[in-house]
């Protein structure tokens, strides 16, 4: 009897200690678990919080971007407007069927029926050297499309010193013309006043007061 009550002790220690150690285990492994969640949490936080510094640097970017794009409007607005032509200038073209590609001078060249701004009655020369072998003329219209002052020339298929007309820019000038390619060859030319008539009506103005303040003087010496 004694032998048995000592096995049975035995066993129930082992038993004892092998639950000892499995509820140990066990405790490590759930300490572990609970360490390891907390981990994660810092790491959505700061995503989240730098989600809205890349949305704040996009707007950004797209104020710094707008004024530059109004730059380039204004700059393209000025191009399309253009320069006085110098007074005395020889305005050449390449005719070709599908319009008038300019030549000469710089501020038209390679344009196709380039708008020529000039100086209101000072003397140009315009006209045709090149061309792409058919029949080409070229004249000075009006608004309603007549010929001013009979400028131009015979239609011709080679160009040269026929094909150039000397003129004298007016307000009646409103474009310039190839009768045979009249739809597509075809440009407008803008007539710039050069101040001069400012200058004579203020001239007059000064003249007239003048007078006036002597026939006042002279009446008054006449009393």
């Amino acid at each position: 009897m004694k032998n048995a009550d000592d096995l049975s002790r035995r066993t129930m220690l082992k038993l004892t200690g092998v639950a000892g150690i499995t509820a140990a285990v066990a405790g490590c492994a759930d300490n572990g678990e609970e360490e390891d969640e907390p981990a994660d949490d810092p790491a959505e936080d700061e995503e989240d919080d730098t989600a809205p510094v890349e949305d704040d640097e996009d707007d950004m970017e797209d104020d710094d971007e707008d004024p530059a794009d109004d730059e380039d409007e204004d700059e393209d607005e000025t191009d399309e407007n253009g320069d006085v032509i110098e007074p005395g200038t020889t305005i050449e073209f390449d005719a070709q069927t599908p319009g008038w590609v300019g030549i000469e001078p710089d501020e038209i060249a390679d344009e196709e029926n380039p708008t020529l701004t000039l100086e209101e009655g000072e003397e140009y020369e315009i006209g045709w050297e090149e061309g792409d072998g058919a029949d080409h003329n070229i004249e000075l219209v009006d608004d309603d499309d007549e010929v001013v002052d009979d400028y131009e020339t015979e239609e011709e298929s080679e160009g040269g010193d026929d094909q150039f007309i000397e003129f004298e820019a007016t307000d009646e000038i409103a474009e310039y013309v190839c009768r045979p390619h009249e739809g597509t060859m075809r440009g407008a030319i803008e007539i710039e006043g050069n101040g001069n008539g400012d200058d004579e009506e203020d001239e007059n103005g000064d003249e007239d007061e003048n007078g006036d303040e002597e026939n006042g003087n002279d009446n008054g010496d006449d009393e």
